[in-house]
C-alpha cells in the first residue's frame, strides 16, 4: 500500500549504475520507490530482486511511450520520475506527469559530453576531470536544465575501470542529494545554454572502434588504451591477422621525438614491449595474443 506522506518515485533504471542509487533511495524512510522499469533488453536480475525484497511493482516489459503505460504510471501519483542508465526516450506528456517532472543522472559534464560512452570519450580526449550531472529531462538528448553537477579529477594513473568504479558510487550520491533537494524544494534550474551555447555530443562506441591507430602520438595512444581497458573491449591491434589485446600502456618519460615506423616493436621489456608511435614510443602491457611477438614485428591491420 502506498504511503501518502512519502515522496513517491518511479524508478526507470538498469545495471550497476542504478544499484547503489536504489539502496540510498529505498532506505530513506521519507522516500518511496513505487515502481521500477528496467531496460527493455535488461540482463539485470538485481533490480527485480530489489523489487521483490522491498515490495515494489516491477513493470516489465514496458513501452513507456504508449497510452497504456501513461495511464499505468499516472495511477501511482508520483512526485518524481528518476532515470538512471535507462535506454528508452521519454516524451511528453509522460515527462511532466509527476509533480516535479522527470530527472536523469548523466555521467558527463553537461552541456559537454552529452550522449553515450562518456567516460571512454573523456579519457580519449585527455581530460583532467570528468563530471556527473543530474538534470531535468526534456525531449532532447541530455539537454534539460541542470539541477546539480559535480566534477572529479582524472590522473594518469586512472583508466576506464577506476573511473567507472568512482562513477558508480558518485552517481548514486549526487542523484540521492538531488532527489532530497527536490523533496524540500531547495533547488535551482540552470539552463545549459548559459554555460555554453552549443556544448557537444558523443556517439556510441561500437565494434571496430577498439582498433589502435599507431600513427597517432604516444599520448593519444596511451589515452586510447586506458579508455578501453577491462571491463571495456580492450584496445586491439593485429599481426598476421591475429588479434592482440592490450589492457594497459605506460608513457615513457622524456621519450625523444623522431621519425620511424609506427607500430613496430622496438624492444622487449620485463612486462611488455616498447612500440614506435607517430612522435616517439610507448610501452604496452598486459598483452593477450595467440601469436608470439618478436622485436621488429609491425603491429596494425
Amino acid at each position: 500500500m502506498l504511503d501518502k506522506d512519502k515522496f513517491k518515485i518511479g524508478y526507470f533504471a538498469d545495471g550497476p549504475w542504478s544499484h547503489e542509487a536504489f539502496k540510498l533511495l529505498a532506505n530513506d524512510e521519507t522516500l518511496e520507490i513505487v515502481f521500477i522499469v528496467p531496460r527493455s533488453n535488461t540482463k539485470d536480475s538485481s533490480l527485480k530482486e530489489f523489487a521483490e525484497e522491498y515490495g515494489i511493482d516491477y513493470l516489465f516489459p514496458a513501452k513507456i511511450r504508449t497510452e497504456d503505460f501513461y495511464e499505468k504510471a499516472k495511477s501511482y501519483n508520483c512526485d518524481l520520475f528518476v532515470s538512471m542508465s535507462f535506454n528508452q526516450i521519454f516524451r511528453e506528456p509522460l515527462i511532466s506527469l509527476p509533480r516535479f517532472d522527470t530527472i536523469n543522472c548523466h555521467a558527463g559534464k553537461l552541456p559537454f559530453y552529452r550522449g553515450r560512452n562518456i567516460i571512454n570519450w573523456a579519457l580519449i580526449n585527455d581530460e583532467t576531470e570528468f563530471g556527473i550531472t543530474v538534470h531535468f529531462v526534456d525531449e532532447g538528448i541530455d539537454t534539460g536544465d541542470i539541477i546539480m553537477q559535480r566534477t572529479y579529477p582524472i590522473s594518469d594513473q586512472d583508466d576506464y575501470n577506476s573511473i567507472l568504479n568512482i562513477a558508480y558510487v558518485e552517481c548514486a550520491k549526487i542523484l540521492y542529494d538531488t532527489v532530497k533537494s527536490l523533496q524540500v524544494g531547495n533547488f535551482q534550474r540552470i539552463n545549459q545554454a548559459t554555460i555554453h551555447p552549443v556544448g557537444f555530443y558523443c556517439g556510441r562506441r561500437s565494434e571496430g572502434d577498439e582498433i589502435i591507430n599507431w600513427a597517432q602520438t604516444s599520448r593519444e595512444i596511451f589515452n586510447f588504451i586506458r579508455a578501453l581497458c577491462f571491463p571495456g573491449p580492450r584496445a586491439t591491434t593485429y599481426i598476421s591477422d591475429e588479434p592482440i589485446y592490450i589492457n594497459k600502456a605506460r608513457m615513457i618519460e622524456n621519450a625523444p621525438k623522431y621519425i620511424n615506423t609506427p607500430g613496430q616493436l622496438l624492444r622487449k621489456t620485463q612486462d611488455g614491449f616498447i612500440v614506435k608511435t607517430k612522435d616517439s614510443f610507448i610501452e604496452i602491457l598486459e598483452i593477450e595474443s595467440g601469436a608470439k611477438l618478436r622485436v621488429g614485428d609491425k603491429l596494425g591491420l
